[in-house]
């Protein structure tokens, strides 16, 4: 079993879901992003999701786009994105997804890429802006080095493309709420329990959802349905609000961590 599959079962066993974190890989530089992200694991974090810095981020709002710019200017590159994957696999089992987009794997060479990110302890791999279609180059070359693979299912995906999708996924399925880019919002979409049950008539595979959720409350109504809930932009403003004091970064992002785990377990 994969460990992501090891992380979905355990939650599943524990009649909660799985909590999914993102952060800037390299924000806002390397030692602090290390500490920030061994503070998510733990602190109740059972996947992490590693965005991996672009220029051009398009699927990202305002927050991550800046949260890419900091690790850009920090000095992260394709390497360096790799050795932190390395240093935080060193003392954790927990399974690490990069989140990056098509022009960083194509040009490092789709197989290199992803034999590197499975020798750094990578997990798998959710390329954005790469539809399954054209996504045959990645997919065999995750098959080929054991790497899962992790597509994205939106609100408007209509149900004959859902199986599409969910015929080259392998990790999981990860449902965006609502349309647009990521960020914080007041409330969480409305419809995805049936969203869900759409996604779940194509695939037995776990379905995550995210975008716009940020609280302990939203985290929870998410959680009585989908197997995973992803936070993203709330966890990165704890870098955003502490740049000042970077020390206070990794507790900052402990003790939000821990309020949104309490979040996830099922009546």
């Amino acid at each position: 079993m994969s460990r992501l599959a090891a992380a979905f079962a355990r939650a599943r066993a524990q009649n909660r879901a799985a909590f999914i974190a993102y952060l800037c890989a390299g924000d806002p530089d390397f030692d602090t992003s290390l500490a920030a992200c061994r503070a998510l694991l733990a602190n109740g974090v059972d996947i992490l999701e590693l965005g991996v810095p672009f220029s051009d981020p398009l699927a990202d709002g305002l927050t991550n786009q800046l949260a890419a710019q900091r690790a850009l200017e920090s000095g992260m590159t394709a390497a360096r994105v790799f050795e932190l994957a390395r240093r935080l696999r060193e003392g954790s089992d927990a399974p690490i997804i990069f989140y990056t987009y098509y022009n960083l794997v194509f040009a490092n060479g789709v197989d290199a890429y992803v034999r590197a990110a499975k020798v750094a302890g990578v997990d798998g791999i959710l390329t954005l802006d790469l539809p399954p279609e054209e996504a045959g180059e990645v997919t065999a070359a995750c098959r080929a080095h054991g790497v899962d693979t992790v597509f994205i299912i939106a609100p408007t995906t209509p149900d004959a493309r859902i199986g599409k999708i969910a015929a080259v996924t392998t990790g999981f399925i990860y449902y965006v709420s609502r349309e647009g880019v990521t960020g914080v919002r007041d409330q969480v979409a409305g419809n995805i329990p049936e969203a869900l049950a759409r996604i779940r008539a194509h695939t037995q595979l776990p379905v995550a959802v995210g975008f716009g959720i940020g609280s302990r409350a939203q985290v929870t109504q998410v959680a009585a349905h989908a197997d995973g809930v992803v936070v993203g932009s709330a966890l990165v403003n704890g870098i955003r609000d502490n740049l000042g004091d970077r020390a206070r970064i990794a507790p900052t992002l402990a003790a939000r961590a821990a309020d949104l785990a309490a979040g996830t377990g099922r009546k």
